[in-house]
């Protein structure tokens, strides 16, 4: 078996990249396809970095810095998943999928969904509110925090993107390019 084809997704928070993730893996239906989500790789809370938010000073658990995430855990099952030849194709995905050099490296296609703030916070506040949050809890720690990391991590790293794609107005023509892409690879 050739090596699997390794696709990255990266995007700011609530941006569309596990929706395009789905549907990608979704349209590669016929092939053997894992996925890493970098949100399963969250270390417990109390290993997370506990800063103070640059304006206000507020104390969050910071959950978009890289060192929230075990990514070189990540990293180390990817290469295994790479290793064992059981899939076609691997995609991962995650707000740092590019940011991470290590990461970065082995993915052959490199997608960043771009969304714009006001369009990501709405989403992330229906989101969040079915999951019991309030809309000061969650526009507080967006406001306080998340903008100020996605500036800093996520933002630059769409540079490093192949493709940027439509978070916004999700298009069928994009998945259905990325996917030929991919088949062809395979």
């Amino acid at each position: 078996m050739k090596k699997p084809y390794i696709i990255g997704i990266a995007g700011g928070s609530a941006s569309g990249k596990s929706t395009f993730c789905e549907a990608l893996e979704k349209e590669l239906e016929m092939l053997k396809v894992k996925v890493f989500h970098m949100d399963s790789y969250f270390k417990p809370k109390d290993e997370r970095p506990f800063v103070a938010a640059p304006i206000t000073k507020k104390m969050y658990t910071d959950d978009n810095h890289p060192t929230t995430a075990d990514l070189p855990k990540l990293k180390v099952d990817l290469e295994t998943a790479i290793g064992e030849n059981a899939a076609n194709v691997i995609i991962v995905e995650g707000l740092l999928t590019l940011h991470d050099d290590g990461i970065c490296a082995l993915l052959d296609l490199k997608l960043f969904i771009e969304c714009r703030p006001d369009e990501r916070i709405v989403r992330r506040l229906r989101r969040n509110m079915q999951r019991g949050l309030t809309f000061d809890e969650i526009t507080a720690v967006y406001l306080d925090m998340v903008r100020y990391r996605h500036d800093e991590y996520v933002e630059p790293s769409k540079w490093k993107a192949d493709l940027i794609l439509n978070g916004s107005n999700p298009s069928d023509n994009a998945l259905k390019m990325v996917a030929e892409t991919v088949k062809n690879s395979v």
